[in-house]
């Protein structure tokens, strides 16, 4: 481990990209714990807290990946979902509009430039309709619980509407969004990582005390009384948390390896016999990423439900896509399988694979160059993409099918298992990937400068 660090930090380019990291990850933290102007934290705290009750509910997921933003009521509430929303749009607009996948294409800088920002604008607009939902939301509870917003801010009305708390409380959350992304680009530009993928890591990760602290609380160490956690129960939890962590690596690292035959070549005078090689193709292509496209869909479509006024209908729908539910899981099974596949299928090319083949007289043992070649491609990466998904899809629920069996606390088997752990794993996973390739490149470069340096000293 120590040998590790010293490696990776012996390499400046390397370590300043890590020093950035952390430091835009430091200020992340730091902002989440700015309140918005007018709102008072601590009576938002004490009001989040009866709202929650202890039970698994669409705020808690949302405070979960806002690093507990959303329940002090912070500049960073809304964390990156109104990005990640927006991003998924787009990505839906390339699929279905021809013209669209045609430019990406054809032209992949000029196209990728445009889609970024219409995805800042979407975001934008996004951040805009959602952080106004959440200030009637907070309107409302001040009604019920006085003293959420400070009276001040209530005081300048214009025919009876509160502008000036609201003109403060949008403004705020939505630069707080368009900030996160910002900050996610740098750190995805002259970091290392994925900028989204860390910064939601970073707020899951800053749980853990608190859920270190519950478990000590309801253990009841400090009494011979039974506690409403059994040692059974958090043996359990433990179990799950070693298993989703071995099922996760493994699902991620798998792969399946489609064996090439390279045809023989003549080099000067001789033949030479063709190699052998694999192309492999991954198990799970799109990662950790369709559990995070499927978790902020749901939380930023239930949330504007929950947060457009009461009824008996919304009311209804509320209670049905609150986590946990049957009608969720189901929602989130499919919307994981759907994101899975669409992710796949935007990434992986099978007619540039099989192109590229056939230009390195490269082949598949019983498989015709060209079409066949991308059809075999094609048929193969859809059988194991739909293992892949089914897999990917059990590990996100199998906490709450836990937690209907042992009535574990929902912030306990949140952070344990699920959502939280198949981030937090794959993110590390593909962090990990990409210091290792630094500090491959790095090896090479070394290599290649020694190599020069011999060069001009036998001309010298």
């Amino acid at each position: 481990m120590i040998d590790s660090l010293k490696r990776i930090f012996s390499v400046p380019e390397l370590k300043a990209k890590i020093f950035v990291t952390l430091v835009l990850l430091a200020v992340c933290r730091i902002g989440s714990f700015v309140p918005i102007p007018g709102i008072n934290v601590d009576m938002a705290v004490k009001v989040f807290q009866q709202a929650t009750g202890g039970l698994q509910n669409l705020f808690q997921l949302v405070d979960m990946f806002s690093g507990g933003a959303f329940a002090q009521m912070t500049i960073l509430a809304l964390g990156l979902v109104p990005y990640i929303t927006a991003s998924i749009m787009m990505q839906l607009l390339v699929v279905v509009i021809p013209s669209l996948q045609r430019e990406m294409q054809e032209s992949s800088d000029h196209g990728r430039r445009k889609m970024a920002k219409w995805t800042k604008t979407a975001t934008l607009l996004i951040a805009l309709v959602h952080s106004g939902l959440l200030g009637k939301y907070a309107l409302s509870m001040d009604l019920s619980y006085p003293g959420i917003i400070v009276p001040e801010m209530l005081h300048l009305t214009l025919f009876g509407f509160p502008w000036l708390f609201m003109l403060t409380f949008m403004t705020t959350m939505t630069t707080g969004t368009l900030f996160l992304m910002w900050i996610g680009e740098q750190i995805s530009e002259k970091g290392i990582g994925n900028g989204v993928s860390l910064i939601i890591t970073v707020g899951i990760l800053s749980s853990f005390p608190t859920t270190l602290g519950s478990i000590i609380h309801q253990l009841n160490l400090e009494s011979q009384g039974p506690g409403s956690l059994s040692l059974f129960s958090l043996i359990i939890l433990c179990s799950l948390f070693v298993f989703v962590t071995i099922a996760t690596i493994l699902m991620i690292q798998g792969q399946r390896r489609i064996p090439l035959q390279h045809a023989r070549r003549i080099v000067g005078r001789r033949e030479v016999q063709g190699s052998s090689s694999y192309i492999p193709l991954k198990v799970n292509y799109a990662g950790v990423m369709p559990v995070i496209f499927a978790s902020s869909f749901l939380m930023f479509a239930a949330t504007i439900g929950r947060l457009l006024g009461d009824g008996p209908f919304l009311d209804a729908i509320s209670g049905a896509l609150a986590p946990g539910n049957l009608l969720y899981m189901l929602i989130f099974v499919g919307m994981i399988i759907f994101f899975t596949y669409f992710w796949t299928a935007t990434q992986f090319k099978p007619d540039q694979i099989a192109s590229d083949m056939k230009k390195n007289g490269a082949f598949i043992p019983g498989v015709r160059q060209g079409k066949p070649t991308q059809d075999f491609l094609e048929k193969t990466m859809s059988r194991i993409t739909f293992a892949g998904a089914i897999f990917l899809a059990f590990i996100a629920i199998l906490p709450g099918l836990v937690e209907k069996f042992l009535y574990i606390d929902a912030s306990l088997y949140r952070f344990f298992g699920g959502t939280s752990l198949l981030i937090l794993v794959g993110v590390i996973l593909d962090t990990t990937k990409q210091v290792e390739s630094h500090l491959l490149m790095k090896r090479y470069d070394g290599f290649m400068k020694k190599g020069k340096a011999k060069k001009t000293k036998s001309l010298s």
